[in-house]
């Protein structure tokens, strides 16, 4: 089998496009939620502890030699990071959690048993029509 038939069937398989549309969904939710963290939480946060804008806290290292460039520490944007990602564990711990208890619901679910076949069928009507002729 040639490379290009082997990528074709494993690029086909629907794990493969169920996984590359988790991704792109799930960057996307990422964005989202940087936003949301940035633009809305952190800003009244700030103001509430005195007017404190997250993305600028930051230290700066003193150059440990003459014509070096300090080393600026953002401690702020890691804080908005640490809480983007705390944020999206917790949906996607949500999610999961709904969906392992639909699982359960189907799995608790009684089984419906399947229609008989037409041979089933076929071979009732034989049976209760030799009964029948026996009496």
């Amino acid at each position: 089998m040639s490379i290009v038939k082997e990528f074709k069937a494993f690029a086909i398989k629907g794990n493969v496009v169920d996984l590359a549309v988790g991704v792109i969904i799930g960057t996307a939710f990422g964005k989202i939620v940087s936003s949301l963290v940035g633009d809305v939480v952190m800003p009244p946060i700030g103001y509430l502890i005195g007017g404190v804008n997250f993305s600028d806290l930051a230290f700066t290292l003193p150059a440990l030699l003459e014509g070096q460039t300090p080393v600026l520490v953002a401690y702020g944007k890691f804080l908005q990071t640490l809480i983007d990602f705390t944020i999206i564990a917790f949906v996607i711990f949500m999610v999961i959690k709904v969906i392992n208890r639909l699982k359960r619901k189907e799995e608790e679910a009684p089984a419906v048993p399947p229609a008989p076949s037409n041979e089933e069928l076929l071979l009732r009507e034989i049976r209760d029509l030799l009964k029948q002729q026996q009496k």
